[in-house]
C-alpha cells in the first residue's frame, strides 16, 4: 500500500472514509478485495483479502 494520486487507469472506492486506487486491470484479477486494518497482541497493520490465486504458503491473505 501506498499513496498514489488517481490516474485514468486506476479504479477509485471510498469504505468507511478513505479512498482506495487500484489499476483497472489489477482490479478484475484480484476482486473482490477487502481491507481490514488488525491491531492483536502480535502487532498491527493492514490486512489485504482477495479472489486472486496465490501461489506458495500466503493463501488468499497478506498482511501488509
Amino acid at each position: 500500500m501506498a499513496l498514489d494520486e488517481p490516474r485514468n487507469e486506476d479504479h477509485t472506492f471510498d469504505d468507511r472514509g478513505l479512498s482506495y486506487l487500484i489499476e483497472k486491470n489489477l482490479f478484475d484479477q484480484v476482486k473482490p478485495i477487502k481491507v481490514d486494518y488488525v491491531d492483536t497482541p502480535m502487532g498491527a497493520g493492514f490486512n489485504i483479502t482477495s479472489g486472486m490465486a496465490m501461489g506458495g504458503a500466503c493463501g488468499q491473505s497478506c498482511s501488509c
